[in-house]
């Protein structure tokens, strides 16, 4: 289950097909190394996105 202290780069390894969501969302630097090890908590607070509905899109 993903939540919101999955590190962005397990995430994508685990499960690529959740990319869509992530760049749809509006985090467009997912190759970026420091993204790579952020959690998707982290990125979010980046970004202005609600982690928690992201990770409930993620989870759906």
């Amino acid at each position: 289950m993903i939540n919101k202290n999955t590190k962005i780069g397990d995430l994508i390894k685990e499960y690529p097909e959740k990319a869509e969501i992530l760049l749809s969302a509006g985090m467009h630097c997912l190759g970026c190394p420091a993204a790579q090890s952020e959690t998707l908590e982290e990125a979010c607070a980046v970004h202005g996105i609600d982690v928690d509905e992201l990770v409930k899109q993620l989870n759906a």
